[in-house]
């Protein structure tokens, strides 16, 4: 056998082989994707259906908050994709909402928000479902680092006034954090503004009908 058939035959095994780990590798990829997205899927739902009831109590509404959902898009929310809006009934009237919105001027980009507004337009909370905050400063926005996100229940659009929908170093009346202004501050927009969707659509979003996937 020459030199240059060995090369070659070699050069075949080699392929040969990472070809094979290629398939394996990608099949193991596969079936682990597989064997947890349903488990995900699950926990991801979960912890949603937990905030949900942490803004909206249970005793509050008699509905299923996962199959009364409507899509809309509205640039107040953040987003230019469609956002999810959880309706609250209680013996089908009309009782509160919850609004998924995005702050996109985050320290580091997008805080992920759930703004509860009640069917008179009040707060009853605001959730931080996703951030990348600093940890130790700007995540203070997070319910599980500070009470701070608590000052929304009980406001509305007039209460404070347009003006007062700052962070106090802007003049407002909302706190900032101790060397963490940005976060708070983004936040405290992008609630005024879904506040500011809902009084000119909050009804329409109570009839629209649920569409089919």
């Amino acid at each position: 056998m020459s030199a240059r058939t060995a090369l070659m035959q070699h050069m075949l095994r080699t392929a040969l082989l990472l070809g094979l780990f290629a398939i394996i590798g990608t099949g193991l990829v596969a079936y682990t994707f597989k064997a947890t997205e349903q488990p995900i899927a699950e926990s991801q739902r979960a912890a949603l259906l937990r905030s949900l009831h942490a803004l909206v109590p249970p005793a509050l509404h008699d509905n299923d908050l996962f199959t009364d959902i409507i899509e809309v898009s509205d640039g107040r929310l953040g987003s230019a994709k469609p956002m999810r809006v959880f309706r609250a009934r209680q013996k089908q009237q009309p009782v509160a909402i919850v609004i998924e919105t995005i702050a996109p001027d985050g320290y580091n980009g997008n805080i992920h928000l759930l703004v509860a507004i009640k069917h008179n337009g009040e707060l009853l909370g605001v959730r931080v479902s996703q951030h990348r905050e600093t940890p130790g400063l700007g995540d203070a926005i997070d319910v599980d680092r500070s009470d701070w996100i608590q000052g929304f229940v009980g406001r509305s659009l007039d209460n404070p006034s347009a003006n007062g929908w700052r962070v106090k170093k802007d003049g407002g009346d909302f706190d900032q954090f101790t060397g963490a202004t940005i976060s708070p501050r983004a936040v405290v927009k992008a609630v005024f503004r879904v506040l500011q969707y809902y009084r000119e659509q909050g009804e329409a979003l109570f009839v629209k009908e649920v569409e089919d996937d």
